[in-house]
């Protein structure tokens, strides 16, 4: 199996292609309740993903989340933060508009959505390192 080294550690490269794909599932997953909420149809989904999954690019790139992709802080953080900034910008840029409300919602459901699963990830880590060291 192929892994990036990082410094002192491996990182396979399975690990780096989920979390990018998981991200980016993440915030399909927020396009596509947000549009089924307002009752609109999925055929737009693409003009509701697209800001938000620019953000997340920009926020992997300047991370370079590939070297730590599960971890809380500062890379899920920083994910979060350039997700949301990034597809709030790139919607006013676009003309689609940004409402109070809607980027309040928008802050945390990607906030849930993208630290929650690193969260997730670390305590399984977690209780599976302690479970081999008492074994």
């Amino acid at each position: 199996m192929a892994s990036l080294r990082i410094g002192a550690g491996t990182i396979p490269r399975s690990s780096i292609i989920t979390a990018g794909a998981l991200d980016a599932a993440l915030v399909l997953l927020f396009a596509v309740i947000g549009r089924l909420s307002h009752g609109e149809t999925l055929a737009g989904l693409g003009v509701t993903y697209w800001p938000f999954l620019g953000g997340l690019v920009v926020g992997w790139l300047l991370l370079r989340a590939w070297r730590h992709p599960r971890t809380i802080a500062p890379t899920g953080l920083g994910i979060w933060i350039a997700t949301v900034a990034g597809g709030l910008l790139l919607r006013l840029a676009s003309g689609q508009g940004v409402q109070l409300s809607f980027a309040i919602v928008t802050t945390i459901v990607l906030g849930v959505f993208l630290l929650g699963w690193r969260a997730i990830a670390a305590l399984v880590q977690h209780f599976r390192s302690r479970r081999t060291a008492q074994a």
